[in-house]
Formats: structure tokens, sequence, C-alpha cells
């Protein structure tokens, strides 16, 4: 886990100034739950995309363009 004080108000001074979508990421690196749904959902080898939307919501995740297969 991360060995950042978080009571320290010092450590978290650039959240101030990074925008949404990363205080977003620095808030879901830190939660159990969203590591254990990813490695879930990433080992799955074909997820159906009724998974994928479920787990998407659940986490607010939204991706605008469909990844390419990286084959």
């Amino acid at each position: 886990m991360l060995s950042i004080d978080w009571r320290a108000s010092a450590a978290y001074g650039h959240a101030q100034s990074i925008p949404a979508a990363g205080f977003a990421w620095e808030y879901l690196r830190r939660h159990e739950d969203y590591h254990r749904d990813f490695q879930t959902i990433s080992r799955m080898r074909d997820p159906a995309v009724s998974r994928l939307e479920i787990f998407s919501q659940r986490w607010g995740l939204r991706f605008p363009v469909r990844s390419r297969n990286a084959t």
C-alpha cells in the first residue's frame, strides 16, 4: 500500500492542481474493492458486455473509444 500519511495536508498539495480525472484516479488506486473488481474482470478471457458495464457503472468509469486488441 502507499506510504503517504493521509492525515498530512502537505501530502495532498498536488490535488489542487490535478484535473478531475486525475483526482478520481487518486481515489481509485487506493480503493481495495476497486483493485479486487479490476483483478476479477481483467482475468476473464472475454468478459460479457454486461459485466463490463456493471464494472464501469460501479466505479464511474467512462471509455469514450473502444480500445483495440493488443494482439
